[in-house]
C-alpha cells in the first residue's frame, strides 16, 4: 500500500519538478545573454565623478568612499575632478583630507610623477589660491622632519 502511493506521489511530482528545473535553466541562459556592462566613455567617467563631488550636501562619509572608490581606478583623475573633490573637501572644511587628495594624486601618477603632479599642479593652481589649500610641498611634508 505505502509502495503503491509512493509511486502516486512520485509520477505526479516528477513533472512539476522537471518544469522547475527547466525555468531556472532558461532564467540562467537568459542572464547570461544581458550581463554584458556597458563602457563609460571618458567624458561620461568626467562628468559622473564630478557632479558627485559637486553635490551640495555630500558628507564626510561620501567624501572619503568617493575619494576611495576613484584612486581604485587605474587613472589620474583630470584636474576638473581634483577641483571639485578639493571644493568639496572646503565645504566640509576638511583641510587634511585635500591635503591628502593632493598626495595621493602625486602617488598615482607612479613613474611619471615627476611630469604628471607638476601639470596637475599647473592646472589647479587658480583653484587651490581660490580655496586656500596649500600642497603638501608648500607645508613641507614631503621631506623628513629633521632630527
Amino acid at each position: 500500500m505505502f509502495r503503491i502511493a509512493l509511486r502516486r506521489f512520485s509520477t505526479s511530482v516528477r513533472p512539476v519538478v522537471a518544469q522547475r528545473v527547466q525555468r531556472q535553466s532558461l532564467a540562467a541562459v537568459s542572464a547570461r545573454q544581458y550581463s554584458a556592462k556597458v563602457e563609460e566613455t571618458d567624458e561620461q567617467f568626467d562628468a559622473r565623478w564630478e557632479a558627485y563631488f559637486n553635490k551640495p550636501d555630500i558628507d564626510d562619509w561620501e567624501l572619503r568612499r568617493g575619494l576611495n572608490e576613484l584612486h581604485g581606478h587605474d587613472l589620474v583623475p583630470e584636474p576638473k575632478i581634483i577641483i571639485a573633490a578639493l571644493k568639496a573637501c572646503r565645504r566640509l572644511n576638511d583641510s587634511a583630507m585635500a591635503i591628502r587628495v593632493l598626495e595621493a594624486i602625486k602617488w598615482k601618477g607612479g613613474a611619471k610623477r615627476n611630469v604628471i603632479y607638476p601639470y596637475i599642479l599647473q592646472e589647479i593652481r587658480p583653484a587651490l589660491d581660490e580655496l586656500g589649500i596649500s600642497t603638501p610641498e608648500e607645508l613641507g611634508l614631503d621631506k623628513p622632519v629633521p632630527q
